[in-house]
């Protein structure tokens, strides 16, 4: 089943409202695409603005899992919609490590997303010591086990997987391996959530430019990319939504 690709941009701890300016250049792509769905998720701080601007939509890179309360300088699902957003990502290796978030960590905080409208992106990805020793699929297997809520739909779900040691490396691992790992996910989605996991976009991330998008995009079950560095001017992000939209056609 072809699925509708989505190339998403996560800006990280980066970005000032001067930014936007990259924005406002990668908006036309984004409507000359219409194939592909074109989403940036910037700092907290500009994701109001961001979403004024309209042609791409625009996603923050972690929320809390409770909807409102004591949890001094915490964003919550309700506030990101009320800020304009409409996707979330959820457990980044970024964050996994350096603010020690667990799988029912990142469980929550899907379903948190989720349950307040937005679309969650929830990433998984091996270390390089796991993947070197053979580990590499079983632990993104148990990842999502563990991550995915059992009752999300398809249409309120993303899986990004992000090999860990690719990413801003410059270092991808071969199509082979992404070829594998992706089938991978899609059959434990599917063994997961049933006919939904046979509809849930599965995103590429670490690494991605516009020299191996099209190759990466090209592979089954990669249905768009989580981009990171290339994201932050639109002179690279444009080229992977381009290598995207050729993927799909």
């Amino acid at each position: 089943m072809a699925l509708k690709k989505l190339v998403a941009g996560n800006w990280k701890m980066n970005g000032s409202h001067a930014a936007l300016a990259e924005l406002d250049a990668i908006a036309p792509a984004a409507r000359a695409n219409p194939a592909v769905e074109v989403a940036i998720c910037p700092p907290y701080t500009l994701i109001a603005a961001a979403a004024r601007r309209g042609d791409v939509a625009v996603g923050a890179q972690d929320c809390h899992a409770a909807p409102s309360g004591a949890h001094t300088g915490c964003i919550s699902a309700p506030m990101l919609v009320d800020a304009g957003a409409a996707l979330a990502i959820v457990g980044h290796s970024e964050r996994r490590q350096d603010n020690h978030e667990t799988d029912a960590d990142v469980n929550a905080k899907a379903r948190a997303a989720m349950a307040a409208g937005l679309t969650a992106i929830v990433c998984v990805g091996e270390t390089e010591a796991q993947r070197d020793a053979g580990e590499a699929v079983a632990v993104v297997s148990a990842q999502l086990a563990g991550s995915v809520p059992g009752d999300a739909s398809a249409s309120a779900l993303v899986v990004a997987y992000e090999p860990v040691w690719a990413i801003g490396t410059g270092r991808t691992p071969a199509v082979s391996d992404v070829a594998e790992m992706h089938a991978a996910i899609r059959g434990r989605l599917v063994a997961l959530l049933g006919g939904e996991g046979a509809a849930v976009r599965i995103l590429y991330g670490g690494s991605v430019k516009a020299s191996n998008a099209l190759e990466l995009l090209s592979v089954a079950d990669v249905d768009g990319a989580l981009v990171g560095g290339a994201s932050l001017k639109a002179a690279d992000f444009v080229p992977i939504i381009e290598a995207a939209a050729q993927a799909s056609a």
